[in-house]
């Protein structure tokens, strides 16, 4: 039988290992919807341009927030401007055949993205504008990170509220 602070002991480290997992994957479930929200708003907001033109203008902002040259990723270019397609075909029309088109070409990109070794929720984490200062204190922005630019618009972490709080920009909302 184990003693009552050797017990509580191993609680805590239970209960901390449950919390860093539910974080981790909160972080990831988190900045993939967030990124998939910003496609969709921003796909509503150019849809009444022609298919070609708002798919780049769609990915040209997505790379200005994640602070890359759209052409710094030429080997995954087809899977971004697919899944961009994707969410524009589904603002103009949300359908159950382009949602299931969009989350085909979601899954191609995070296929792609995977064969780089990241992932679409590590890129927004690690590069987005509109990353939420709770992500990077789950798991900080790696400090060899290529092509990391300073995020200036990532709020502080505030002292008075918990850091799961923590949230992204104003304008990004």
């Amino acid at each position: 039988m184990s003693h009552f602070v050797e017990e509580l002991r191993g609680d805590a480290e239970a209960a901390i290992a449950a919390m860093r997992e539910a974080a981790l994957a909160a972080r990831h479930i988190h900045a993939r919807a967030e990124l998939m929200r910003h496609m969709l708003t921003t796909a509503r907001k150019v849809a009444a341009k022609s298919k070609a033109e708002a798919v780049e203008t769609v990915v040209r902002e997505w790379m200005d927030a994640w602070n890359l040259d759209r052409h710094e990723w030429p080997h995954i270019a087809r899977e971004m401007e697919s899944f961009t397609a994707a969410f524009h075909d589904y603002a103009n029309e949300p359908s159950d055949a382009h949602d299931a088109a969009l989350r085909l070409s979601c899954t191609a990109l995070d296929e792609a993205l995977a064969r780089e070794g990241t992932s679409i929720s590590e890129q927004m984490a690690f590069r987005s504008q509109c990353a939420h200062r709770w992500w990077e204190l789950v798991a900080p922005t790696p400090a060899d990170l290529p092509g990391a630019k300073l995020r200036p618009s990532m709020p502080a972490r505030r002292s008075d509220a918990p850091f799961w709080e923590a949230g992204c920009a104003d304008f990004c909302r």
